[in-house]
């Protein structure tokens, strides 16, 4: 039985209605001594980069492009390897554990085995892609043409049939799919540098604790090159060699020795909770209570706070901003607008909220800040995009400027952004849990705290907590969007008359929720999800224009 179909107004209004009941309990104070003094020398060091420590940050980059491709390497053979039996429940549920935690807690987590080592940020990566590629993967694999496979004899084993009759047909899209998480992967590998390990993000906190900002604004800048020439240099042919070079670089990281059986202590004495660990069963409940009601149900609450405020905050500039990012709307101010958006849906979240923390001072703000801004970038660039398949379908005499955007494209776009906005959720959310780690009381601040304190049984406990609470928005937003129904989100009613990117007559199979069924036969619904999330028109050239072809 199809559940009952969620109005766009119903949707919108109850997002409002839950920010608003959050902001009574939202710590939005500015608590910075000099916040515009501060702004000010960071911008002084941006506009006049200080490339003076050239070869710690080429070494810092080598670094980061090393764990990202390593660690995105790992995670695609074990999706890959796991994407067949991906219908076997227990391995399913794994799966979607190890993809709901953040890197950077698993970084936390595997530092207390294996330490500050490369094997620590490769793996960080890895388990969370591999639970993401193996379900994108597996879809791929599920809903590929079946004929092929129907002509091979009878006796041909599993595997073979994969090789021979799937894999040529979903080879291109796992490409594309994998040059998205290569992005993906970059901006972790940055990410990792705050927790010690030596990738950009290490330099980035250094130079912030001596108020070296013109040396930051160098760091940004080959952060942002890397990421935005990604699609010059990560070429398939070159692939093998990326690879080796990354081992070799990863391969001269000196590592600070570690403890003979920390692996074997971690999972037979460290995470084992106090009470079992001493054969007091009975004592479980009163270790586990104080852990709930002190920590996990108050973190949770800010958490979900931080959240909510961020997606409105989100939503209100994607669907605001988009305008200035198409040109018969925004004219000439499209350029400078188009800069900004790159540089901003480039940077991650984390870093992002650290600049602000030092401009800003500790509180939510900053964070709600990060999310929004760098969300509502993403976003505002998708629905420019398609804003401009929906120009190519337009007569010549259709208005411009603010009646263009307010009678045809906000009207066209809005299911489209309602379901960008609630993909974004359990992204939100999940960042928001990290940033308890620069100081906000979500539940990554007292996961941090227990780290701190080497209470590894309470630091699985926050992060079970931590998985559980992301697992459970990605479904609540998922049967949002199933609710929104497919009309409300097709982007277009017919396919001839609109164009992405001048390359291929858009359907609503490019859509989170598209109408078109045939079309959604050929493109799984996870793929079209993550392909349209993409960060740079990368994923336009690669994966779109891919699946466009299909849905033909």
């Amino acid at each position: 039985m199809r559940p009952e179909p969620l109005s766009r107004r119903a949707l919108v209004l109850a997002m409002l209605a839950l920010a608003v009941l959050a902001l009574p309990f939202a710590d939005l104070a500015v608590s910075a001594h000099a916040p515009w003094a501060a702004l000010a020398r960071m911008g002084q060091g941006l506009l006049h980069p200080d490339f003076a420590a050239i070869e710690d940050l080429g070494a810092a980059t080598a670094r980061t492009l090393a764990f990202a491709l390593a660690g995105v390497a790992v995670g695609a053979v074990a999706g890959l390897i796991c994407a067949p039996f991906y219908a076997f429940r227990p391995l399913r549920a794994v799966l979607i554990g190890l993809r709901s935690v953040h890197e950077l807690f698993w970084a936390l987590l595997l530092m207390q085995v294996t330490g500050l080592s490369p094997t620590t940020g490769v793996l960080a990566i890895a388990l969370p892609y591999a639970g993401v590629f193996a379900k994108v993967f597996a879809e791929l694999i599920e809903e590929a043409d079946p004929a092929p496979a129907r002509v091979l004899p009878p006796g041909v084993d599993a595997f073979s049939r994969f090789l021979f009759a799937r894999a040529p047909l979903v080879a291109a899209d796992m490409w594309s799919y994998i040059l998205y998480r290569v992005e993906c992967g970059l901006r972790s590998s940055a990410v990792l540098g705050f927790i010690g390990l030596p990738t950009l993000g290490f330099q980035l906190d250094s130079f912030f604790r001596i108020g070296n900002y013109g040396a930051v604004g160098a760091v940004l800048m080959i952060y942002i090159a890397l990421v935005v020439t990604i699609r010059h240099w990560m070429r398939l042919a070159l692939v093998p060699l990326w690879l080796v070079a990354s081992l070799w670089v990863l391969g001269g990281v000196s590592t600070p020795p570690m403890g003979a059986g920390a692996l074997w202590r971690f999972f037979t004495v460290d995470i084992v909770p106090a009470p079992l660990r001493e054969g007091h069963w009975a004592d479980l409940p009163d270790w586990l209570g104080p852990i709930v009601t002190g920590q996990i149900l108050p973190a949770t609450l800010i958490t979900l706070i931080v959240a909510q405020l961020a997606l409105v905050a989100t939503g209100a500039l994607a669907f605001g901003g988009f305008s200035v990012l198409v040109r018969q709307v925004a004219g000439f101010a499209v350029w400078p607008a188009r800069f900004v958006t790159i540089v901003l849906r480039t940077i991650p979240e984390y870093m992002l909220a650290y600049l602000f923390l030092q401009i800003l001072g500790p509180s939510m703000l900053p964070v709600i800040l990060a999310l929004a801004i760098h969300n509502g970038a993403i976003i505002a660039h998708l629905l420019s995009r398609e804003a401009e398949g929906i120009l190519a379908g337009l007569r010549p005499d259709a208005p411009r400027g603010a009646a263009l955007w307010g009678y045809e494209l906000a009207p066209r776009l809005f299911g489209r952004f309602l379901a960008l906005s609630l993909y974004r959720w359990e992204m939100i959310l999940r960042e928001t849990a990290v940033m308890g780690l620069l100081g906000v009381a979500t539940l990554g601040f007292y996961l941090d705290s227990a780290l701190a304190t080497l209470r590894l049984d309470r630091a699985l406990m926050l992060i079970l907590a931590i998985a559980a609470l992301t697992a459970a928005i990605d479904a609540l937003s998922k049967a949002l969007r199933g609710r929104l129904g497919a009309a409300s989100l097709s982007l277009v009613q017919n396919r001839s008359d609109t164009r992405i990117s001048g390359v291929a007559p858009t359907s609503p199979a490019v859509t989170e929720m598209g109408a078109n069924t045939q079309a959604r036969a050929c493109v799984p619904r996870e793929m079209q999800e993550h392909l349209t999330s993409a960060l740079s028109d990368r994923e336009t050239r690669f994966g779109l224009q891919s699946l466009l072809r299909q849905s033909r």
